[in-house]
């Protein structure tokens, strides 16, 4: 099953390439993309008294965007978020360090096309990728890219507020979504199988790209999935957690991204998960960072 989503992906890459190379000046496309690192170091030695311990932690995150009006009535936008980060800790006593754990891991790619209709709202067709560069919550065993989540939907789309790179934008309509897992299936081999599932509902994402200031941006996503099936309902019928599958699934992600000079910025972002599958309560996590960005288009 992975294969055939590497298959996808691959396809797709094509295609948006092949766009660029269509056209030969490449003006037509808005294109942006950023990559930012952080680091931060703090180390003792064994000399050291007061119970203080050291540690590294780095982030990069890397941002692109490509959008382009293809033709009269159809217009593609991708967006490719891609973050990883580890961090180093130092015992208190031995001052010995510890190997690198993840701090930061994500893969998030939406290409979204939408016909324009002239009208209050314009059909959509989007694909969306979202997974992680390694699954490490078995130390014996690390797992790449697992799991992978493949979204494809169709509906409506409308754009709220529009200009320059700014705006606020929200789609309505069915979704399928694939799930792709390695899964441990014996502990003493480290036997790993793929296990997918499938699921299938109403989806609702909104975009808001603003410029607050000269020097600060923000930007945002929620998203809210609804599910009316589950391809792994059985196997969890009976059970106290037979309706998990049921609740309203929600992300949402903020960005504010302040601008100290050219090339060095601050950034404060949050996330807030709900999935029930995953945790009877909300997940939230929040980052700030001061790095080095560079803007390479």
């Amino acid at each position: 099953m992975k294969t055939t989503g590497f298959v996808t992906i691959a396809i797709l890459c094509l295609a948006i390439t092949g766009g660029h190379a269509a056209d030969s000046t490449a003006s037509g496309w808005k294109k942006s993309l950023t990559v930012d690192a952080t680091v931060t170091q703090t180390s003792y030695s064994d000399s050291w008294v007061g119970g203080e311990a050291g540690s590294v932690n780095w982030v990069g995150n890397m941002n692109g965007t490509a959008e382009k009006q293809l033709l009269p009535w159809f217009g593609l936008r991708s967006i490719l978020k891609l973050s990883f980060g580890q961090t180093i800790t130092q015992d208190a006593e031995t001052k010995d360090w510890s190997k690198p754990k993840k701090s930061t891991d994500l893969i998030d790619w939406e290409n979204v096309g939408s016909f324009k209709l002239q009208k209050f709202i314009d059909p959509y067709a989007a694909f969306r990728l979202e997974s992680q560069f390694v699954d490490a919550s078995v130390e014996a065993k690390k797992r790449y890219l697992s799991p992978m989540r493949f979204t494809e939907s169709a509906g409506a789309i409308r754009k709220f507020y529009k200009k320059d790179n700014d705006h606020i934008t929200s789609r309505f309509g069915l979704a399928l979504r694939q799930t792709i897992t390695s899964v441990i299936i014996d502990s003493l081999t480290l036997t790993v199988e793929d296990s997918t599932v499938n699921d299938g509902g109403l989806e609702s994402v909104t975009d808001v790209v603003l410029t607050l200031s000269d020097r600060l941006m923000y930007t945002g996503k929620l998203t809210v999935y609804k599910a009316f099936f589950f391809s792994g309902s059985d196997a969890v019928k009976g059970t106290p957690y037979e309706d998990d599958w049921k609740a309203i699934d929600i992300n949402w992600e903020n960005i504010f991204a302040a601008s100290i000079s050219k090339i060095i910025t601050v950034n404060f972002y949050t996330q807030l998960l709900y999935d029930k599958q995953v945790s009877k309560k909300g997940r939230f996590k929040e980052t700030l960072g001061i790095g080095f960005v560079f803007k390479l288009i």
